[in-house]
């Protein structure tokens, strides 16, 4: 069926190379997060399924930002229901800290980015075989660059690094061969949304943009 458009997709990513990991909080707060670091020029948010309402969260983001530019998906998706929800509620994109061919199967058969995590090489190129369309390298900092950059030789699929990047390392991956990071705490800092500083939300954002862009 048809769906988002994946080269699109994987274009708008090089463009800025950032995934915002949105975990732990309520509705309200996603959506007040989501302006800050668009305004930031941060494009990808994604919203993990052991959060708060979390269906919630993406449909009241992706209807926030209908027709902005921003991409809107899910994180730590397990299940092929879950795949369904996140459709239902408007997400384009799934992503998971491991490799489940079933939910890898459902999310192209719903038309949305499938974004599998893997470790080892064996898994990576299993989840290619499946249908994923991008790779999620987790855990990031118990790998190292050096590890991505020597996986990255033979594995061709655009690779996300996730887990443990913050933006004094995230260049490295990106130098690497990452196509991006994946960003939770360093860039989500709940302090300074419950306090309501979301000026410096957007400054952090274009702080990681810019430390990504000089990697390449």
């Amino acid at each position: 069926m048809s769906g988002v458009d994946v080269q699109m997709f994987i274009e708008d990513l090089q463009a800025a190379p950032v995934i915002a990991i949105v975990r732990g909080l309520r509705p309200d707060d996603v959506v007040r997060l989501g302006e800050a670091l668009a305004e930031g020029g941060v494009r990808f948010l994604e919203t993990t399924l052991n959060s708060p309402e979390p269906f919630v969260s993406i449909r009241r983001t992706a209807q926030r930002f209908a027709d902005a530019g921003i991409h809107v998906g899910a994180g730590t998706v397990l299940a092929p229901e879950q795949v369904e929800r996140v459709a239902h509620a408007g997400g384009t994109y799934v992503v998971s800290p491991g490799f489940h061919p079933a939910v890898v199967r459902r999310t192209k058969e719903l038309g949305l980015v499938s974004i599998p995590g893997f470790m080892t090489p064996s898994e990576g190129f299993a989840a290619a075989d499946c249908g994923a369309d991008l790779l999620k390298c987790f855990p990031a900092s118990a790998l190292g660059p050096a590890y991505l950059k020597a996986i990255k030789a033979v594995l061709p699929h655009p690779v996300v690094a996730v887990g443990g990047v913050n933006v004094d390392t995230a260049a490295d991956y990106v130098g690497a061969g990452a196509v991006a990071v994946g960003v939770g705490s360093s860039i989500v800092d709940k302090q300074l949304i419950a306090e309501g500083r979301f000026g410096e939300l957007a400054e952090l954002a274009r702080r990681f943009l810019a430390a990504v862009r000089d990697a390449r």
